[in-house]
């Protein structure tokens, strides 16, 4: 047991290096573990009934080279970020290995955002909020909220190794398909309304710009 949770401890830091290092890269509820069943690790979407379905598939393919242009300059400059991001193809840690990302940081203060495609999870079988929620299974992830609001109409979930909103981090991840999820995880904030309130910002700002608004 004290091996594995020094696992997912390393797991989280290497995600917070990931930010940093690319910069250079609502809400209260209790984190618990999903009881959610496993399903096999396929392209095919779960049928695990827990897991929500997209109603309105959004096309993600224009930004898997240009991750930077999911997020409106206006909605960086909100939140004290540059508006010019770091883009990385693909790296080793738990946010970066999903697919694409694009990460921002404010210089001097360790605050910053970061956005993953996950059309490399979904390219492995493992897309989606069904990739998500097998994580669950395996207790892997643990998900902050049983039941996180949509965002923009998008089923959504706050997730991460481990619950690190007291220390000002939180991730969330969207589902716009049912093989496919973007996650945003915002980092340096005063807690945990700061900082999922700014992953949903965010959050809600990429599927702005999904659906052309």
């Amino acid at each position: 047991m004290f091996r594995s949770k020094l696992g997912v401890l390393a797991t989280l830091v290497a995600v917070s290096a990931a930010l940093t290092a690319a910069c250079t890269t609502t809400t209260g509820g209790t984190a618990s573990p999903s009881t959610a069943g496993s399903s096999p690790a396929t392209g095919s979407p779960s049928a695990d009934p827990e897991v929500p379905k997209v109603s309105a598939p959004l096309d993600a393919g224009k930004y898997v080279a240009d991750t930077c242009a999911l997020v409106p300059k206006d909605v960086l400059t909100s939140l004290g970020m540059p508006e010019t991001g770091t883009f990385q193809a693909k790296g080793d840690t738990l946010f970066t290995k999903a697919g694409p990302t694009c990460a921002w940081k404010i210089r001097g203060q360790g605050t910053g955002v970061l956005v993953s495609l996950g059309t490399g999870s979904r390219d492995e079988g493992a897309g989606g909020l069904a990739g998500i929620y097998r994580g669950y299974a395996s207790k892997t992830y643990i998900r902050f909220l049983e039941h996180a609001p949509d965002v923009d109409g998008y089923p959504a979930v706050y997730w991460g190794p481990l619950d690190e909103r007291p220390m000002g981090s939180c991730g969330i991840g969207v589902g716009i398909a049912d093989d496919l999820t973007f996650d945003v995880y915002a980092q340096g904030y005063q807690g945990a309304d700061d900082s999922c309130g700014a992953a949903a910002q965010v959050a809600s700002s990429v599927i702005k710009t999904l659906k052309g608004a």
